[in-house]
């Protein structure tokens, strides 16, 4: 984009024939417009709305329908109409504390919930049954029904976290006739996860040393799981608003979830998101003229088991889904001990699933921009865990950025990003307190300039995704802009 004379008004435009990748990180306008002040005070607007409402922004509460509405009414002040998309789904609730126990050969009880959880979505039961290892010592246990080939029926299997979701290992488990699973993290802390869909039987994460004194048990481990939960019939909604401008037929989609778990307000996991995408949308109404439409969206229930996003690309027609050039997804950016996360869209790590075709050129995006300004940036894996999943399913071209969660630092990435090695990325993930104190706004100004460039450059082109270019014909011609008017 260029700052363009006109009288003595400057207005903001889109420059012509750039494609993404040939115009300089410095030469874009919107990141110099989305400021970390702006984002601050959303921020601090959406922990004013969780301290009056429970303490959260959890799916079906008064806080989630507080934090919708002002969300509604910012986008609509910057001349957007956002619409309100409603869902139905099943609402997985716990009604009593878990159980998880060695019963033999030495007795044990695992506390909750600091050596185990339940995963959301886990089927109810409580049984009693001999712990069995399911390829434990790969990073793809669990993920093939080759690997529970001579499972006994009616044991608890033992699964390694990695490389396919909790809802895949949780049913493989079951197709095999496992009773119940214990899914074993790789990484410091309980597992704070989901199982997407009820499973029909009880799943639970355990800490990687919870994990491991099972496994060293042997043989003659016998467990005692039990899960107390239900699934019941509720409603939400997403919010989505359109940019008045650009081709409605390749349309570039922006989304964060809005909801927080219901242990506190969710300020990094996923304020910092919202605040984010909130403050680009209404920076980005500022400008003139886009090629391309793009989609600002906020979905409920991600903290559930991505059940917005999922609903909404369900929701579509084909015709529909084929009009989204791509999808770029935020959640969580500004982490404690940040890193710079960029999703893996060229599908080169071993934890991530393929993504569809036009996700590498997305991931080249962020990393040139970053690079350009003399920011280090890595992969991260694209693992379903977050509300892109569903347009990856759907083969819709994919990216986004990523501050780092339950991961912890290495000393290579203290290097990168300074921080503390040894600390998870976010060590306040999932509890109260992921509060506003918490929210490293370093992280938010550095990663924000990154969105706000992504958005920029495919609103003008989405070509390196997708195919589709802007081209002078799709321009309006207006012979009056000559010499130092007319944009290069």
């Amino acid at each position: 984009m260029r700052l363009i004379g006109a009288g003595s008004a400057v207005v903001l435009a889109f420059g012509l024939g750039l494609a993404p990748g040939t115009a300089h990180a410095d030469d874009a306008v919107l990141p110099t417009l989305v400021t970390p002040g702006g984002i601050r005070e959303h921020l601090e607007n959406l922990s004013t709305i969780a301290e009056y409402n429970g303490g959260n922004r959890a799916t079906s509460t008064p806080g989630y329908d507080v934090a919708a509405d002002y969300v509604v009414d910012q986008l609509k002040r910057a001349g957007y109409k956002p619409r309100r998309v409603d869902y139905d789904y099943e609402l997985w609730v716990e009604n009593s504390d878990p159980v998880l126990a060695q019963t033999a050969p030495e007795p044990r009880e695992f506390a909750y919930p600091d050596e185990f959880a339940t995963m959301n979505y886990s089927g109810a039961g409580d049984v009693t049954a001999p712990g069995v290892a399911v390829n434990t010592g790969s990073a793809e246990s669990g993920c093939a029904p080759a690997d529970f080939a001579d499972f006994p029926q009616g044991a608890i299997a033992l699964i390694m976290r990695g490389t396919c979701t909790f809802q895949q290992k949780a049913q493989n488990a079951a197709d095999a006739g496992a009773a119940g699973a214990v899914v074993i993290n790789n990484v410091e802390g309980p597992i704070n996860g989901t199982v997407g869909e009820t499973s029909t039987i009880p799943v639970v994460g355990a800490t990687a040393a919870a994990g491991e004194a099972l496994l060293a048990a042997g043989e003659g481990l016998e467990l005692h799981l039990a899960v107390d939960s239900q699934v019941r019939q509720e409603s939400s909604y997403n919010i989505v608003a359109d940019s008045r401008q650009g081709r409605a037929d390749n349309v570039v989609m922006v989304g964060a979830h809005l909801d927080s778990v219901p242990e506190g307000a969710g300020m990094n996991d996923n304020g910092s998101g919202v605040a984010t995408v909130l403050e680009t949308a209404q920076q980005f109404a500022k400008l003139d003229d886009p090629a391309n439409r793009v989609r600002f969206a906020f979905w409920g229930t991600e903290e559930e088991g991505l059940i917005g996003s999922t609903r909404y690309v369900e929701g579509l027609t084909e015709r529909q889904r084929e009009r989204i050039a791509l999808y770029l997804n935020f959640d969580m950016l500004g982490s404690p001990n940040y890193g710079r996360f960029v999703y893996d869209g060229r599908g080169e790590l071993d934890d991530s699933l393929p993504p569809p075709s036009g996700s590498g050129a997305i991931q080249k995006t962020f990393e040139d921009y970053f690079s350009e300004r003399g920011l280090v940036t890595e992969p991260t894996p694209f693992n379903g865990r977050s509300d892109y999943s569903a347009f990856m399913e759907a083969g819709i071209p994919s990216g986004g950025l990523f501050s780092g969660g339950d991961g912890t630092k290495t000393e290579q990435q203290v290097e990168y990003y300074g921080g503390t090695a040894g600390v998870d990325f976010d060590p306040n993930y999932h509890t109260a307190q992921d509060d506003l104190d918490n929210v490293n706004m370093e992280a938010v100004d550095q990663l924000s300039d990154g969105v706000a460039y992504a958005v920029e450059t495919y609103a003008h082109s989405t070509l390196p995704v997708n195919g589709v270019a802007r081209t002078y014909q799709d321009q309006e011609f207006d012979p009056a802009r000559k010499g130092d008017l007319w944009l290069r």
